[in-house]
């Protein structure tokens, strides 16, 4: 394989992780505060795909057809309405069910994304099928010798980059963060220093929600499509990145989610068939190192809780 076939799968690679890294942040977000694993994750990100795609239906409907105000339209769209739906989610579905045990809300969480995405098929006519995605970012591209860079691609790496640096920088250097850290590390004393615990687990539910809701519109204008089922593969391996990186360690969650997209690009590679069996050669190194390093890459240490 020449050098510009394996740049060509680098910036695949990296897209695909861009992608895992923000589903497995907002896994790491809901333990981080609340010790919960919240299953309608992807099914989340899913309805943020598909509401982007109604707005921009919806845009088309009205004659408003400027791909850069659609495309902001379609993000403010998708992103407010995940957001609502996991503050909602957060605080009927997960929070009255703090004191039980957590099988309880592992179940709920999955009913209820099992619903969202069968809501989806009977708003959408042929919902099982896969749903054309508006193509808004510019389809040039940089040639660097025989590598073809998609200007997208750049664009989205490029978005998904800010987002991850932007909550970093929330989580980490603004009073919000502190908040939300503090509640992390010891519900009770935040409590006692005048933090409105409810408040700061709906605003974390609200952002982890908002970032799959990103990854969702963002695997839709890089593939041109979406459909109904995509949050079930992107919620597992999100979670599986999560997990393998250290669940709850903000930075474990980024490793996890991009050193998945490199075993997927290698198996696609290295492994006869490799396209086929790309997503079973991933999940068994990450098999293997969950049996080696049961705590994941990155263990979770108290004091640095999301």
């Amino acid at each position: 394989m020449d050098s510009a076939s394996i740049l060509q799968h680098l910036v695949n690679g990296a897209m695909l992780g861009m992608m895992y890294a923000l589903v497995a942040v907002g896994f790491t977000l809901f333990f981080g505060v609340l010790d919960v694993i919240k299953f309608s994750h992807g099914d989340v990100l899913m309805l943020g795909a598909f509401t982007a795609l109604s707005a921009a239906l919806g845009l088309s409907a009205a004659g408003i057809e400027q791909p850069l105000l659609q495309l902001a339209l379609m993000l403010v769209a998708g992103i407010a309405l995940t957001g609502l739906v996991g503050a909602l989610v957060g605080r009927y579905l997960v929070l009255p069910l703090k004191s039980a045990p957590a099988l309880n809300t592992l179940l709920i969480t999955l009913m209820f994304g099992t619903a969202l995405r069968e809501a989806v098929r009977v708003f959408y006519p042929q919902g099982s099928n896969p749903k054309p995605f508006p193509r808004l970012l510019p389809d040039d591209a940089l040639q660097l010798g025989a590598l073809s860079l998609r200007a997208d691609s750049l664009l989205l790496l490029a978005l998904g980059a800010l987002v991850i640096i932007a909550t970093h920088w929330l989580i980490g250097r603004t009073k919000l963060g502190l908040a939300i850290r503090a509640v992390a590390q010891d519900e009770e004393t935040a409590k006692i220093m005048g933090i409105n615990y409810t408040k700061i687990v709906l605003i974390t539910f609200a952002l982890g929600s908002a970032l799959a809701a990103l990854a969702g519109i963002i695997n839709g204008l890089y593939y041109n499509e979406i459909n109904f089922s995509m949050g079930l593969n992107l919620g597992v391996i999100g979670f599986a990145a999560a997990i393998v990186g250290g669940l709850g360690n903000f930075y474990g969650a980024i490793i996890g989610g991009f050193l998945f997209a490199a075993l997927q690009t290698i198996g696609a590679v290295a492994i006869p068939f490799g396209s086929s069996y790309k997503d079973v050669f991933a999940f068994a190194v990450v098999i293997a190192l969950m049996a080696w390093k049961p705590t994941g890459l990155i263990a979770e240490q108290e004091a640095q809780r999301v």
